[in-house]
């Protein structure tokens, strides 16, 4: 029997079955809910199941038209694959639309990073004050980059996924995937140090969320990226400084000292090593200028 609803069976799918993260089920909701507005508003057809490849390309041109990168139209399209196939699958169709969609071509873009001096220096040399919020800041910092988990795996973090025998961390990645993650001694020793003063600051709270705000309250992304941002700030002029920006930087740096790029690729928790490769490319783009530098032959 067909679905009564296969945009929401869909929905379902992806969030119980497939347990994908709310951000990407919300982002395929929202695809999906363009998508049928268009469908609606300039081809008269009220059900996304009805349209063929014809209306699909209709749909992609207009948001090129509209000005939209060809990165996030990718994403949309991927979105619509991902759902004809849910549906071809389901007999709710008997001929995928998408069979004739390709992907947009883009510029692969090298992530941005931070150097090690300035890194050195942020975490270093720069002092944070002497307060709770000053070390929990410290601490977001030193956690982003000396670990390369991603912001929501740092939101998501809970005082009891610290092992402080083993002095690791466990880090619930996508798609639900757990990971363990070494800690260094220096950071280590800070969160054994927060943990403690976060017990003095709020002792009638019993939050199990390890990174908290100033009311002790589960630390929320826009606060963690303005902590991110604000620090950043102090020692780099990048354009974009973001906690993704950290992780970059773990990655980048851990391959520049000779790491492993299979534990590299454990270590941030991605499922294929294609999409760690991209840090060889930044590796390339340093040795070039290590070699432009120092060679006497270069630029000659």
């Amino acid at each position: 029997m067909n679905p009564i609803n296969p945009g929401s069976d869909f929905l379902q799918h992806i969030r119980y079955e497939k347990r994908l993260s709310h951000h990407t089920v919300t982002a395929y909701a929202n695809d999906l809910e363009q998508f049928s507005t268009f469908l609606l508003a300039e081809c008269n057809i009220s059900q996304p199941e009805l349209a063929d490849f014809r209306h699909i390309r209709s749909w992609i041109v207009s948001l090129i038209e509209g000005g939209m990168d060809k990165s996030s139209v990718n994403r949309k399209i991927a979105t619509l694959r991902n759902f004809y196939d849910f549906l071809l699958r389901r007999k709710v169709i008997t001929l995928d639309p998408m069979t004739k969609i390709q992907a947009l071509k883009t510029s692969k873009k090298l992530p941005q990073y931070v150097e090690e001096k300035p890194m050195e220096m942020l975490l270093s040399d720069i002092e944070f004050p002497d307060t709770f919020e000053g070390m929990r800041d410290k601490l977001v910092l030193e956690l982003l980059y000396g670990t390369g988990i991603r912001l929501s795996e740092l939101t998501g973090l809970k005082t009891t996924d610290v092992n402080l025998y083993d002095k690791t961390i466990i880090v619930l990645g996508k798609r639900n995937k757990h990971r363990l993650i070494p800690l260094t001694q220096p950071l280590f020793a800070l969160i054994k140090q927060y943990i403690d003063l976060k017990k003095q600051e709020f002792p009638g709270e019993d939050s199990i969320y390890l990174i908290v705000s100033d009311k002790g309250i589960p630390v929320y992304p826009v606060l963690i990226q303005r902590i991110v941002k604000r620090h950043l700030t102090l020692v780099t002029t990048l354009e974009k400084k973001s906690p993704h920006v950290l992780r970059h930087s773990f990655a980048t740096h851990l391959l520049n000292r000779g790491a492993d790029l299979n534990a590299i690729k454990d270590l941030l928790g991605h499922s294929s090593l294609a999409a760690t490769q991209i840090y060889t490319h930044t590796s390339l783009e340093q040795l070039k200028k290590t070699y432009d530098q120092a060679h006497p032959k270069a630029k000659k």
